[in-house]
Parts: structure tokens; C-alpha cells; sequence
């Protein structure tokens, strides 16, 4: 079960590049496609230096290595969705949603990795799912109306295309080493991202944070050039060990690491994330990462 202690080591990992994003997006930029920018451009480059140490395998397939330029392209698109949410959202709110990714990954392994489903991971499913509409719930204080946000049908998008990654991955990684799997991805990735957010807008932006010496640059810097590359290299690690449906319920576990750096960051530096700190606030989100995580449990067994 060595995939189990590796995959809650990147969960962990992975909780915190959420919370700095957070406190980048919150506190010192104008717009996320600045964030998305410079995530694009050190990616990129992180990519093609793991290429250098890699190196290009003497026997690959074409089907495996367009399995992992997928899964680097899937993230993208999950993470521009995710980081457009994020910019008007609370962490503790929008994560937990985009972790329902394991369900969406147990879908597709039926088909493509014809992984089975039991009546226990069905009702795992739809569990995860009333986890993720719960902590999206919004109370309309001038009526007295609960609503559903609408942030959270792009979440849910989002959280498709990151258990397609995962699934896509674990097609790669069964016969392409992982630094260079995690090269081809992060150049994929990081591409995406440059080309979508490569604007007047998120270009100036950049050049303030720059000319500012603005202390979002080495939260950015640190977590894409350390905290993310460990975290994504770990859930690789781990996908070449275990089944891809296992890996991706148990990585959800970056729900609960995201809801206490969230929550133990804005005690100490209140307002640094944005978060709304009240009980009943918290209760909810609780509740919420509960239901998420008993029912993406229910889809591990």
C-alpha cells in the first residue's frame, strides 16, 4: 500500500498550492489571468528542464505519449476554470467541488480502464455529489432563499476534466517514466495556459508585480517551482503503484489539508484569504468536506 502513503503525501502538498493561489489572487492581483500568465510560464519551463534531465524514452508509443499531452491539457482547463472561481470565491468553498473528481474518474475507468463500480461506490457517488451542492448552498438573507452558486457548475466541469487527467496519466505512466510524463504535461499545461491568458491586461499586471518586487511573486514562484511539481510528481509516483481509481479518491484528501491551512491561515492573518470564518460558515464547510470525503471513501472500496 505504498501508493496510499505517497498519494496522502501530494494531497497535502496539493492543499497548500490552493490556499496560496488563494492568497495571491486575493491580496495582490487584478485580474486571475495574471495568476494563470506567470502559473503558464514557470510550468513551461519546469516542464522542459525535467525533459533535460529525463531525457526522451528510446521506446514510446505515440497512444502513450498523447495520453499524457490529454492529461497536461485537461488541467489546464481545469485549473483556468478553477482559478476564475477562486478570484471571487472562498478556498474552503470552491475546492472541496473540484475534488469530486474521483467520481468522474471512476466513470471513465469503467470505459476505458474497465474498472468496475459496485452498489457501495454508486452510493459513493451520490454522497460526494450532495457534499459538493451543500457547501455550494448560498442563503439569500433578504428572502430567506437557499440557492445553488452558480460558480458551481463550472467546479463540477472543472472537477471532470481533473479526473480525466488522472485517468489519461495513468494510461502514460504505465509505460512512459514519470519525470519525463511530467515534463510532456507541464509543457502542455503551462502552453495552454500562456496562450489563453496572454493579454494587455494580464501582461501589465505582471509588470507591476515585477517593478513592485511584490511578495506574490515568490508565493508563486515556490509553488510552482516546488510545491506543485512535488505534489503532481507524488500523484504520478503513485498512479504508476495503484489503480487509477484509488489514486484519484484518495488524492481528494487535499479537501481536508485545504480546509485547515484555510481555516488556521485566517485565524492568524485574518482577511489574507478572504474566508468567511463565522460557525456557521465553518459548520457547513465541514459538513460538507464530510459528506465529500465519506462518499469518495465509499468509492474506494
Amino acid at each position: 500500500m505504498a501508493w496510499l502513503i505517497i498519494t496522502l503525501a501530494s494531497s497535502a502538498f496539493r492543499g497548500l498550492i490552493h490556499v496560496s493561489d488563494k492568497a495571491v489572487l486575493h491580496k495582490y492581483i487584478r485580474t486571475p489571468l495574471s495568476l494563470i500568465l506567470l502559473i503558464g510560464v514557470t510550468d513551461t519551463i519546469v516542464g522542459f528542464v525535467l525533459f533535460c534531465f529525463s531525457g526522451i524514452p528510446n521506446e514510446t508509443t505515440f497512444f502513450v505519449n498523447i495520453s499524457a499531452v490529454a492529461s497536461g491539457a485537461f488541467i489546464a482547463f481545469a485549473v483556468i476554470l478553477l482559478q476564475r472561481v477562486l478570484y471571487t470565491q472562498e478556498v474552503s468553498r470552491t475546492v472541496p467541488i473540484t475534488q469530486c473528481s474521483p467520481i468522474f474518474a471512476a466513470l471513465l475507468a469503467l470505459f476505458i480502464l474497465n474498472e468496475s463500480i459496485s452498489i457501495i461506490q454508486w452510493a459513493g457517488i451520490v454522497i460526494a455529489v450532495l457534499g459538493s451542492i451543500l457547501i455550494s448552498l448560498k442563503l439569500d438573507i433578504h428572502t430567506s432563499k437557499i440557492f445553488l452558486h452558480k460558480s458551481f457548475y463550472s467546479l463540477i466541469f472543472s472537477a471532470i476534466l481533473f479526473g480525466a487527467a488522472n485517468v489519461m496519466g495513468k494510461l502514460a505512466v504505465e509505460e512512459l517514466p514519470i519525470l519525463y510524463t511530467q515534463g510532456l504535461r507541464n509543457v502542455t499545461f503551462g502552453l495552454i495556459l500562456v496562450c489563453f491568458a496572454f493579454r494587455s491586461k494580464a501582461i501589465t499586471d505582471v509588470k507591476d508585480l515585477i517593478n513592485q518586487r511584490s511578495p506574490a511573486l515568490i508565493l508563486i514562484m515556490t509553488n510552482q517551482f516546488l510545491t506543485a511539481q512535488v505534489g503532481s510528481i507524488l500523484l504520478l509516483w503513485a498512479l504508476s503503484l495503484g489503480p487509477a481509481s484509488l489514486v484519484t479518491t484518495v488524492s481528494a484528501a487535499s479537501i481536508l489539508f485545504t480546509f485547515i491551512y484555510s481555516i488556521g491561515i485566517t485565524k492568524v492573518w485574518a482577511g489574507v484569504l478572504g474566508e468567511d470564518t463565522s460557525n456557521e460558515s465553518i459548520l457547513i464547510k465541514l459538513l460538507s468536506t464530510v459528506f465529500i470525503v465519506a462518499g469518495i471513501s465509499a468509492i474506494s472500496t
